[in-house]
């Protein structure tokens, strides 16, 4: 049930990130397997810290994996935007 809640936060974040449309990438995929994958990431992190664990959801991890990820595809988006200005 944990990693439900990490994927239902990664899945939430990914669809709230494709309504911004400044620095969004055309193609989708990427984006939503680094969300994904970092979810996960994180998710783990979060039961390392006894924030509930990967078969118990807890709101803490939620919240935790809900900005982290958004933290995460900010910076993705801010990577890809500058690597585009310098070539």
């Amino acid at each position: 049930m944990g990693i439900a809640l990490w994927l239902g936060c990664a899945t939430t974040v990914f669809f709230i990130a494709r309504t911004v449309r400044y620095a969004r990438p055309q193609r989708w995929i990427g984006e939503l397997i680094t969300a994904l994958l970092s979810a996960m990431t994180i998710g783990l992190i979060a039961t390392a810290l006894d924030f509930g664990g990967w078969n118990e959801p807890d709101w803490r991890a939620g919240l935790f994996v809900l900005l982290a990820t958004a933290a995460i595809l900010g910076t993705l988006r801010i990577v890809l935007l500058l690597s585009a200005r310098t070539s």
